[in-house]
């Protein structure tokens, strides 16, 4: 395939960019280019998750890229921003990865966890020795937590947590999962009385704790979701994490996640959109090449509008991030609209690219079949809408 023009010869995005963010974003494209496109298709194709890339993601630093201290990066967000995008632009599944990894177990620990838990996972999750995971989905639904069944009960010195999750990335790799469970409280303890929601680091060698690959999956097939079971898995007091104070803790991990995915998606999206310029100026029918037929033209310039415009709202939020002053609201209204765009986009590119679209020979279709799970989780288009609709008119339709 050709190499499309670039969005800086269009809009000179680079100029907006420090030379840091550029090294990152370049360090993140290489890897991608050349680890992740040369097997991605046959992994996928074959269900297969590539462990030996984990310690390379780590060794260039972009495993909680974002934090500081505990041998992560200390990255800025939008320096973790553009690494998510190059990443999605391979495959969503690599970039899920870095986000449960990074934005999710490791933000946990970093957010909530004593000085102790930090010591003990953080080092290792940065360099790629150790993997994470973050069990908080249930089998009954994932959009509504503070419905969860997932319980941990006191037993002499420590924990006995029952229940059971789906849809957790990495669970059957993990060395640890950050665990949310319902613990009863009388007597407010933990600040809410009744019971109140608290995260627990479980190692998953645990007895009890059973993480279940699931399969047949028609999306995100180089990458691992699981079942978990929970079964009398028992844990110390210091597996609390001692931050993290009812719902306000998982969401708030669930925000640097969403984060991601508002970069991420738009590099699935400029994968598709490339993938149709290259089409458009191969591909001859009536004696020219399809790209020099209006209707084709006017389908690319309107694909790359919206990946310019999403783009740019991502740096917009990375910017507010790194200022502090991001908000929920502001996370959906990018991941509403990143994942939007992005399907749609990839949708049009197959269609450009007519019957040689469903086949591995372009990235398209395997681009779409990942976005429908991206669209899923950190929040259904419902989910977002619901809250964005709150914040419009101050009224709570959930």
């Amino acid at each position: 395939m050709t190499t499309a023009p670039s969005i800086d010869q269009v809009f000179d995005f680079d100029a907006l960019l420090s030379e840091e963010e550029r090294t990152w974003q370049q360090k993140a494209r290489t890897f991608a280019q050349e680890r992740l496109l040369p097997v991605i298709e046959e992994d996928f194709e074959q269900k297969h998750f590539r462990r030996e890339f984990v310690k390379e993601l780590g060794d260039l630093g972009f495993l909680g890229m974002h934090l500081k201290g505990y041998g992560c990066a200390g990255a800025g967000a939008v320096s973790y921003g553009l690494v998510c995008l190059e990443l999605e632009a391979a495959d969503s599944g690599w970039r899920t990865f870095v986000s449960v990894q990074g934005s999710l177990a490791m933000s946990a620990i970093h957010k909530y966890g004593s000085e102790e838990q930090k010591n003990r996972w953080l080092p290792g999750m940065a360099a790629g020795d150790l993997v994470g995971c973050f069990a908080l989905t249930e089998p009954q639904g994932g959009s509504d937590p503070a419905g969860m069944t997932t319980t941990a009960r006191r037993d002499g010195d420590g924990w006995v947590i029952d229940g059971a999750k789906r849809w957790i990335g990495l669970a059957s790799l993990a060395d640890v999962a950050v665990v949310w469970a319902k613990v009863d409280d009388p007597s407010g303890a933990f600040g809410e009385g009744g019971s109140a929601v608290r995260g627990f680091l479980v190692p998953t060698s645990t007895p009890g704790f059973t993480a279940t690959p699931i399969d047949g999956k028609l999306s995100m097939r180089a990458s691992v979701q699981c079942d978990i079971e929970l079964d009398g898995v028992r844990v110390g007091d210091d597996a609390i994490l001692p931050g993290a104070r009812g719902l306000s803790g998982p969401f708030g991990c669930l925000n640097e996640a969403r984060y991601g995915i508002v970069w991420g998606a738009m590099g699935a999206a400029r994968s598709c959109l490339e993938a149709a310029i290259s089409r458009s100026t191969s591909r001859e029918v009536f004696g020219k090449p399809i790209g020099a037929n209006q209707l084709i033209q006017a389908k690319l310039a309107d694909m790359f509008l919206e990946v310019e415009k999403g783009i740019l709202l991502a740096l917009h939020l990375g910017r507010l991030k790194e200022r502090g002053a991001l908000t929920p609201a502001q996370i959906s209204v990018g991941k509403l609209n990143s994942v939007r765009e992005a399907l749609a986009i990839a949708h049009e590119a197959r269609a450009i690219l007519a019957g040689d679209g469903i086949t591995n020979a372009w990235p398209v279709m395997r681009h779409a079949a990942n976005l429908e799970s991206v669209r899923t989780y950190e929040g259904t288009d419902e989910i977002h809408q619901l809250i964005l609709g709150r914040e419009l008119t101050g009224l709570n339709a959930f």
